[in-house]
């Protein structure tokens, strides 16, 4: 069972920076209180992401543009699974993160909070993409909620308290509808996206929140979902797509050679056309499944600022 949260989402978020989640596959894990791991000197980087899914992997996922950073930068790149956003954020204002793969909301929170850092790209599905996607509100089908305000007096499924598309725009969506965030639902922490829509199709909550990939591709790819056991009720308005960032302490030359790769190379057309995925039938850039990256700065999450002021949440400038 998930963690039944009624009210304060900013006591939540302080909880959850203090777990420590097991890392698969030989994945080393880092949390916002671990004060071992971190950047090497000389030619080793960090880089950290937060897992979309329950990965077993995340690792894998990454290990192809890893690898071609490596041979681009001359550097070790060490990777690392993150326990949660707020370690993130955590380790690259303490210097133990140098490239960290951001939410839309956590990077605008890392930001906020003083962290030095530029996003430098955003990962899209297909070559062209826009980055960007969108938070959908589901219930099981069949139930009689048709739209944001029948998910009032429910048990709801958001994902993390620093999630973009798993709470600060559902947050805004419920508070448009009129629905008391606070004391009008019974809000639970799931933990991840494809977590919060399965607990909707067994019933563990009556509602959810998930990004629309996860929804309509991923998990019915899998085998976990079929097309017609979830209902989408809710559409948000576009997100700028989540970041990949880079410390700004990083010499020039190297923060330029990281930049580029991801921008140019980090796809999978040019990874397959230069050998990188090997035999591999499967080239993959993250978890999410993306084709590979596409170029944004700061200003690409204005947007997610301005939710920020209509829900005056205190995640917003707290981490």
């Amino acid at each position: 069972m998930f963690p039944v949260i009624r009210r304060n989402f900013g006591v939540l978020a302080l909880g959850a920076s203090s777990v420590l989640v097991l890392a698969g596959c030989g994945e080393s894990a880092v949390s916002e209180s671990d004060t071992s791991s971190g950047a090497k000197g000389g030619d080793t980087l960090v880089m950290a992401a937060v897992p979309a899914e329950n990965s077993t992997d995340l690792k894998a996922s990454y290990a192809t543009v890893i690898k071609m950073l490596e041979k681009e930068t001359g550097q070790k790149i060490e990777f690392q699974k993150a326990t949660n956003y707020a370690a993130v954020i955590e380790g690259q204002r303490s210097g133990k993160i140098q490239i960290a793969a951001y939410g839309p909301f956590s990077y605008v929170q890392a930001k906020s909070s003083g962290v030095k850092a530029t996003p430098i790209a955003a990962g899209v599905e297909k070559k062209g993409d826009k980055p960007g996607y969108r938070s959908y509100g589901i219930v099981k089908t069949g139930s009689p909620i048709k739209d944001l305000k029948g998910f009032a007096g429910k048990k709801v499924c958001f994902v993390d308290p620093n999630s973009t598309s798993g709470y600060l725009y559902p947050r805004s969506g419920l508070l448009a509808a009129g629905v008391d965030v606070e004391k009008g639902i019974t809000a639970v922490m799931s933990g991840g996206h494809d977590a919060s829509v399965l607990a909707v199709k067994s019933g563990q909550c009556e509602a959810g929140f998930a990004y629309d990939t996860m929804v309509d591709k991923q998990l019915i790819e899998k085998g976990q979902l079929k097309k017609d056991e979830i209902t989408t009720v809710w559409k948000s308005d576009l997100i700028p797509g989540s970041p990949v960032a880079i410390s700004d302490d990083l010499d020039a030359d190297l923060k330029q050679k990281i930049t580029n790769a991801f921008r140019t190379m980090a796809n999978v057309d040019y990874l397959k056309a230069h050998g990188y995925c090997g035999g591999s039938a499967k080239c993959e850039v993250d978890d999410a499944g993306d084709w590979g990256y596409a170029t944004v700065d700061d200003a690409t999450y204005d947007g997610v600022r301005k939710v920020c002021e209509v829900t005056k949440d205190k995640q917003c400038v707290e981490s």
